[in-house]
């Protein structure tokens, strides 16, 4: 599970997945990324299928930053539950068969690319970026870069420096030459086929919008 926005616990249990992810994965501090945190917690701990040790990996000082909404100290289950691991830039962990690795966003905190590998298949997630980092590296050759378009138009309009454009990320999925493009964390004030439509002449590949619900596989 990459990231725990608003909704998501809500989106597992939907979808026939109470049971809850393999492993989890929260990108950075601010609550549209890992509000849902404390929802899957309360699922995972007393839901129809309790679960303890699921591992969770995040920013240094981000699973205490959670733990301190909740008052809880070490010994509290919040540290049960979870099995927390701090990760930067170039560390990798395993989860089953699948491969996590992890390169440093351009962001106001600290936040992780991740790149997922399995089966000799590549997803890379941009987490929250701006131009820089380690997003075209660490997306090099994937099979489907998942990554961020929050705004429309042209690049650099807004001046804020923190968040992709949809003609951004088409840029960066061509550079890096991955093979499908999906945009998420789209402002909800915008339509997205305009974005797929500003992607799609940057990039000049498959693009797509991570609709909620929507499943693809790889």
């Amino acid at each position: 599970m990459l990231d725990a926005g608003p909704g998501t616990a809500a989106a597992l249990q939907e979808a026939g997945r109470a049971a809850g992810p393999s492993a989890l994965v929260i990108t950075h501090a601010h609550p549209d990324h890992c509000a849902d945190v404390f929802s899957l917690f309360n699922l995972l701990r007393l839901g129809p299928e309790p679960r303890s040790g699921l591992p969770s990996c995040g920013p240094e000082g981000l699973a205490a930053s959670l733990a301190g909404f909740l008052g809880a100290g070490g010994d509290h289950a919040f540290y049960e539950v979870f099995d927390w691991r701090a990760v930067g830039g170039g560390d990798q962990v395993s989860v089953g068969e699948m491969e996590i690795d992890f390169g440093l966003a351009h962001h106001q905190v600290p936040t992780l690319v991740v790149g997922c590998q399995a089966g000799g298949r590549r997803l890379v997630y941009s987490a929250d970026t701006g131009l820089g980092g380690d997003l075209v590296a660490m997306a090099a050759g994937a099979d489907l870069l998942l990554c961020e378009a929050t705004f429309q138009g042209e690049p650099g309009a807004t001046g804020f420096p923190y968040h992709l454009s949809a003609t951004d990320a088409g840029a960066l999925a061509q550079e890096a030459g991955v093979s499908r493009l999906v945009l998420t964390h789209l402002s909800p004030r915008l339509d997205p086929g305009r974005s797929v439509s500003e992607a799609s002449a940057a990039f000049g590949g498959p693009v797509d919008w991570a609709a909620p619900g929507w499943e693809v596989e790889m």
